[in-house]
């Protein structure tokens, strides 16, 4: 199968490695990947913070991008959210019909990379290899927009010599919540305070989840605790193969 990369905006900036391990996994797995290097942000956080008419130009710059894929993947399920939800919804509130009728056309391709691998490939075992002691974050859009579900336990469960251990309050929101963190930083450091506790009762040595966005949340509590517990999107867990050098 042949499939576009949506690489997302935070990952571009700040961690190239996501991509990387991304495309790494596909092609293990027999796909075609390719990277359109015009794409930019999907604009959730211009229309998060009321600048609609920007998130509406970059909607239809994503639908230009991406209109003759067979398959968009991102490891964010903050982005494909974006994509597969709220589009619509914009392009309802601005009128714009034709802008409706490209994403309702697009949205049903576009993949958070859990679910594509297990609901749309049937693929629960990759093949990875990763001896660590693994925590896992459910991200709030993959969890509550995107639906998907246990998708992410289930690719994690049959990563060979990790010991995944349960993560209590694990539903509960980081407090990142993209720019609900800038606008309401004292509730947001409250609620990374209770999972950074979370977090940490669990000896793990690594938390991961499948958004970069969370876990730069996530990493910076931790680090500024000096927990030694570090985090690691899922696409880097699952690249991940025997032989590797672990950091």
């Amino acid at each position: 199968m042949q499939i576009d990369l949506f690489l997302t905006c935070v990952n571009d900036a700040l961690f190239p490695g996501t991509g990387q391990a991304t495309v790494k996994l596909l092609e293990r797995l027999g796909h075609e990947v390719r990277f359109n290097p015009c794409q930019t942000c999907c604009g959730q956080m211009h229309l998060n913070t009321g600048y609609a008419g920007d998130a509406l130009d970059l909607a239809r710059k994503f639908v230009r991008d991406f209109r003759d894929s067979e398959v968009v993947v991102t490891p964010s399920g903050s982005c494909a959210a974006m994509v597969r939800e709220l589009y619509p919804e914009a392009a309802k509130w601005a009128g714009d019909e034709e802008l409706l009728r490209d994403v309702e056309a697009l949205a049903p391709r576009v993949y958070e990379l859990s679910e594509f691998l297990v609901n749309k490939l049937g693929v629960t075992d990759v093949g990875a290899y990763y001896p660590h002691r693994v925590t896992y974050h459910p991200t709030c859009h993959a969890m509550r927009s995107l639906r998907v579900g246990d998708a992410p336990l289930k690719l994690l469960q049959n990563v060979r010599g990790m010991t995944l251990v349960e993560l209590e309050g694990a539903n509960e929101c980081c407090g990142f919540g993209g720019t609900f963190a800038v606008k309401n930083p004292d509730v947001s450091a409250a609620m990374l305070t209770d999972k950074a506790r979370h977090i940490m009762d669990t000896g793990a040595e690594a938390c991961t989840a499948g958004d970069n966005s969370c876990l730069l949340h996530i990493g910076g509590g931790l680090h500024r605790l000096r927990s030694g517990t570090r985090t690691v999107h899922l696409a880097e867990i699952l690249a991940s193969t025997e032989g590797a050098v672990f950091a």
